[in-house]
């Protein structure tokens, strides 16, 4: 067994601690902006789905000529709402029906040309 103590005088160097690594361990402004437009997309393809649910279940929710008694439950058109905008949440979660997908692509290509045209604006112009 060798003596620890030997090793008092030398310092221990992080294996994160170059100024890469730690770029590596804090996302950039472009994994934050990707995460950003992902997340809008499918929450936006929740709403959508949520809605869709809700006023299909009112319109097939119930029958021709059945008897409505629309007083018997106050809060059922919340309820049902609620219920409708978790069944989005969920079909979203699982993959959904591909809206998210087609937003978040045409997102990206925006924020792309977008990006790509910032650093053409921020250059002084040259003059003689």
């Amino acid at each position: 067994m060798s003596d620890i103590s030997t090793f008092g005088s030398v310092p221990i160097i992080s294996p994160l601690t170059t100024q890469t690594d730690k770029l590596l361990r804090h996302p950039g402004p472009a994994a934050t902006e990707n995460s950003k437009i992902e997340k809008s997309a499918k929450d936006f393809e929740s709403i959508l789905l949520g809605s869709w649910l809700q006023q299909a279940e009112q319109s097939f929710g119930s029958l021709p000529g059945g008897d409505d008694d629309e007083d018997a439950d106050p809060g059922k058109d919340q309820f049902q709402g609620i219920a409708m905008q978790s069944l989005g949440n969920s079909m979203t979660a699982a993959g959904g029906i591909g809206i998210a997908k087609m937003i978040a692509k045409q997102l990206h290509k925006a924020a792309d040309l977008q990006g790509a045209a910032v650093p053409a604006q921020t250059l002084p112009a040259h003059r003689e």
